[in-house]
This record gives structure tokens, C-alpha cells and sequence, in this order.
């Protein structure tokens, strides 16, 4: 499959992710744990027939580093979903998805990926959005600027797992990578949501319908997505199509809770997605003359 599609597919799936947090009544960590746990149980099987038919050993630094990653996926969870509490839908998505402005440092200090001025006036627009967003969460509550503050957080720790599963899915294989990271992040929920207090049980119908979905939709479909993607695709571009999710969102979130989009909401966000949407054009433009070029040149090797 072209990974530019299955990229696409994943967005669609993670946009489902806040419509079902709200519709939960259970505590953030708790809701996190049962989302990473009913992935974990699915994924098990397709680990172990995985597993026979191919050796998918792992480099000790590679093991350790999914580790990481799981445990940095868990606090992403469990801060975003306490975002969600505090603030709308619309900030909260816009805000938690704000990864580029982190990714590109990342790749840059990390990776070593040259900046390009498309990137850095990407990320200078995308953070004045973000500002008139918080903005107006300002004049509507303090708890709601809170949110939006936990939200910021929340992408932080997503933009590291996801730098982490760029570093890691050049050498192993997608399987036991995200099997690997889910299990690392159920184990850290577990404790997370034993030693804050929180129930594990008991939880109506309507919970554990919104957390086996938790799993399927945005987990499954949309982060193990991700992370067979991330191969191809560096975890900056991976990163500017989540852009996309809060557009979904918002509108799902209008529809099934009515809540409304202020203007302030509105500009930031419409400001956010442009800048993402034209660099996304503009690379995916560059690597398609990248590809024709090197086509160009091989018959002349």
C-alpha cells in the first residue's frame, strides 16, 4: 500500500479518538489502561503467528528504546484525556496535534534533518494559532487554559514516542514494535491507575463499548498505522497529517455534544491547518520530483 494512503486512512481513524474519551465516564488513566490493554490482548496473537514465521529478534538498545516509547505513549494518554475534561474538543485536538512545531527541532537536534524555510514559517504559524486558541480558552475559564496547557504537554510526550518509533522501525519490523510499546504502556497504566486510586471496575455497557473502540479505531487503525508508515515517511510529515484530525473532530464534536467553536478557536485552528496543509503539498511535491529524478538517472548509471 502507498504509505501516503495508509496515512490518510490512520487520521480518519484517530479522529474518533476525543468523541469516544468524552463519551466515557471513567477516570483519564483509566480509560488510557483499557484502551492499551484491549490492543494489547488483539495484538497478541498476530505477535506469537508473527513470530513463527519469521525471527523477529530486536537489538537490546531497540527493546529498551519501545520501552520508552510505550511509557511515553501512556503519559500522552492520560494528560490528553484529562485535557479533554477541562477544555473543548477543538482546543484540546488542535493543541495535542501541534507535533510539527516539536518535530522539527527534534529532527533537527536530533537527526540532524536540515531545516527548510517552509518548515520554520509553518511552525511560526502554527504556534500563533495556537496562541489565539489558548487565547480565548483564557477569557472563557482558567480551568479551560489548564486544559489547554495539559494538551501542549500531551503532544510533547506523542512527538518523542513518535521520533522514538522513527529511530527504532529502520532496523525492526512493525509487529513486535507496537506490540512491545503497547505492552510497555499497559504495564505503566496499570500502575498509574493503581497508585492514583482510580477503579478498574465496575463500568457500564457504554464504557467498555468506548474502550474495545479505543482500541480498534484510533489505536489499531490509527497509531499502529502510524508506526508502519513511519518507515517511509519521516515522523515530521507523519506528524503534519494528524493536523488533520481536529477538522474531524471538531465537527463530530458539534454534532454529538453541541459544542460550539468560538472565533478564537476557529482562526487558530484554520490558521494551524493551512500552514500544515501547504507544507504537506509542498514535500510530498518535493519527494514525487525527488523520485522522477532518480529515475531519470538510473538508466544512465
Amino acid at each position: 500500500m502507498n504509505p501516503y494512503i495508509a496515512l490518510i486512512a490512520g487520521v480518519l481513524a484517530v479522529t474518533s479518538s476525543a468523541i469516544l474519551v468524552k463519551y466515557s465516564t471513567a477516570d483519564a488513566g483509566v480509560i488510557a489502561f483499557y484502551r492499551l490493554f484491549f490492543t494489547t490482548i488483539i495484538m497478541l496473537p498476530i505477535f506469537l503467528a508473527a513470530r513463527k514465521k519469521a525471527k523477529m529478534r530486536m537489538l537490546k538498545k531497540d527493546l529498551l528504546f519501545s520501552i520508552s516509547s510505550g511509557a511515553l505513549l501512556a503519559f500522552h494518554f492520560i494528560l490528553w484525556f484529562e485535557s479533554l475534561d477541562l477544555t473543548s474538543v477543538a482546543s484540546s485536538t488542535v493543541l495535542v496535534t501541534l507535533q510539527p512545531v516539536f518535530a522539527f527541532a527534534g529532527s533537527y537536534f536530533i537527526f540532524r534533518e536540515p531545516l527548510s524555510l517552509k518548515a520554520i514559517v509553518c511552525a511560526a504559524f502554527s504556534i500563533f494559532g495556537s496562541i489565539l486558541i489558548s487565547w480565548g480558552d483564557f477569557f472563557i475559564s482558567g480551568k479551560a487554559l489548564y486544559g489547554d496547557v495539559l494538551a501542549l504537554v500531551s503532544c510533547l510526550f506523542v512527538t518523542a514516542y513518535m521520533m522514538i518509533g522513527q529511530y527504532v522501525r529502520k532496523r525492526a519490523d512493525v509487529v513486535p514494535y507496537t506490540f512491545i510499546v503497547y505492552l510497555a504502556s499497559t504495564v505503566v497504566l496499570f500502575f498509574y491507575v493503581l497508585f492514583a486510586g482510580e477503579a478498574f471496575y465496575p463500568y457500564s455497557a457504554r464504557n467498555w463499548i468506548c474502550f474495545l473502540l479505543l482500541a480498534v479505531l484510533p489505536t489499531l487503525a490509527g497509531h499502529s498505522v502510524f508506526s508502519w508508515v513511519i518507515k517511509w515517511i519521516s515522523a515530521s510529515v507523519v506528524s503534519v497529517a494528524i493536523l488533520f484530525e481536529p477538522v474531524g473532530a471538531a465537527i463530530l464534536a458539534y454534532l454529538l455534544f453541541g459544542e460550539k467553536i468560538s472565533w478564537f478557536q476557529a482562526v487558530g485552528g484554520i490558521i494551524i491547518l493551512l500552514s500544515i496543509a501547504y507544507f504537506l503539498a509542498r514535500d510530498h511535491a518535493e519527494n514525487r520530483r525527488a523520485v522522477r529524478l532518480n529515475e531519470k538517472s538510473e538508466p544512465a548509471r
